[in-house]
């Protein structure tokens, strides 16, 4: 008895899909969002890479407020030299380092955008080392937050 299976011809298989498309629109269209992808890449590691001072000063500055809570007039110094250090990354240096009590304050209120640092609390940045009284919890926590404010909202 002949084998039944012998005389079937085999099936052609259909040719193997490319993963790359035929159409050029297609490949227009990866091509784009490839470089959509790239430049939105290189923009949050370029926006990333400028910040990251302000993100050091943050860090900084809950390290500051953690570590010494009861003598006032170092943690008014530490604050200004953060709030001068912080500048000086973000400004240039011939722009910051001249400037001293009233000019310091009011170039804080403009990169800032407002008068709290002329006006408000902002001015123990300057007097608060040299005033014979130490300020209260209140005024440290509002300057606290004063500065906190001004490091992530400054404009520079």
């Amino acid at each position: 008895m002949p084998d039944p299976v012998a005389g079937l011809i085999d099936i052609p298989l259909p040719r193997e899909v490319s993963l790359w498309p035929q159409t050029w629109e297609a490949r227009i269209a990866i091509i784009l969002v490839l470089a959509v992808v790239t430049a939105a890449a290189w923009r949050l590691v370029h926006h990333r890479r400028g910040n990251r001072y302000r993100r050091e000063a943050i860090a900084e500055l809950t390290a500051i407020r953690r570590a010494s809570p009861s003598a006032r007039g170092e943690l008014l110094t530490r604050l200004a030299l953060l709030v001068r250090r912080t500048a000086l990354a973000a400004f240039p240096r011939e722009q910051v380092a001249p400037l001293i009590g009233p000019a310091w304050l009011s170039f804080l209120d403009r990169s800032y955008g407002g008068d709290e640092f002329s006006q408000g609390i902002g001015r123990l940045l300057v007097s608060g080392p040299y005033r014979q009284i130490s300020p209260d919890d209140a005024e440290l926590k509002s300057l606290v937050g004063l500065v906190r404010s001004w490091i992530r909202r400054h404009h520079a």
